[in-house]
């Protein structure tokens, strides 16, 4: 939030990028545009002033100031977040995304794991424009996060790609390289890597074991509803596709012996 002392010399900035342009704004026109820009960071504000002088044509209003700060405020355009939402929905992959990205998810996921890529995607990008339209009407900054997958060697590229852009801090950067440092193997460490094969050969405290077992039954038990789900479907789209074949040979009958039934010369 800048200060009283900060929005007098914005006002002044606004009234000397007026004039600039060829335009004349009051003082007291000045200061309230200043008000509006208070939540902004100075060096953003500087930088929308300084992108409206490069404007062809127009007047400088508040909506063109601020049309220039949410350009620079990195936050991808709705193609590009729907390509990292796309990302991040695959668990191996470690995908640096916004809040709003993150929150538009939420309305696009049912129906991409539905199989509906398009109704997906549109879905994604009325949400997510609704988000950042609100977001920016709030003088939200950007929020970048991490969304971690399992490939290690992935999360290494994607983290230092995003503290080369910018998107997240260095010292956030570092501490989830950090957190990727190799540490032996524990034997309890071994006992639930073995969860993956089936094969659990090193010996592990008793309750380690019991919350092993526990977990193998949860994904025994998931993986039988999936099978009872997709048999469902499957008997569903089965018998649906029965009944419309004999709706159709149904009304091919009807109309067979409507036909039949007609002197003749009147045919359809």
């Amino acid at each position: 939030m800048l200060s009283s002392e900060q929005q007098a010399e914005l006002a002044v900035a606004i009234c000397a990028t007026a004039e600039a342009m060829g335009q004349t704004i009051s003082a007291g026109g000045a200061q309230l545009i200043a008000e509006d820009l208070s939540a902004h960071e100075p060096g953003v504000i500087i930088g929308a002033l300084r992108a409206c002088r490069r404007e062809p044509a127009g007047r400088l209003s508040l909506g063109m100031v601020l049309k220039h700060i949410h350009a620079a405020d990195s936050r991808p355009g709705k193609d590009e977040a729907w390509s990292i939402a796309l990302a991040a929905s695959d668990e191996h992959e470690t995908v640096v995304l916004t809040t709003e990205i993150r929150q538009a998810m939420i309305a696009s996921e049912p129906i991409l794991e539905a199989g509906d890529k398009i109704g997906a995607r549109m879905a994604f990008m009325s949400a997510y424009e609704r988000l950042v339209s609100f977001a920016r009407a709030e003088d939200q900054p950007a929020k970048w996060e991490v969304s971690l997958g399992y490939d290690a060697g992935r999360r290494v590229t994607a983290i230092e790609s995003a503290v080369r852009a910018q998107l997240i801090t260095h010292d956030t950067g570092a501490k989830y390289l950090a957190d990727l440092r190799i540490a032996p193997i524990t034997e309890d460490g071994q006992a639930i890597a073995g969860l993956l094969t089936g094969e659990v050969r090193a010996k592990v405290n008793p309750k380690v074991r019991e919350k092993l077992a526990e977990v193998r039954c949860i994904l025994t038990a998931s993986k039988a509803k999936k099978d009872r789900e997709r048999a469902k479907e499957s008997q569903r789209r089965r018998v649906d596709t029965y009944l419309r074949k004999r709706q159709t040979r149904v009304a091919i009958a009807q109309l067979n012996i409507k036909r039949a039934g007609q002197p003749a010369g009147e045919g359809v």
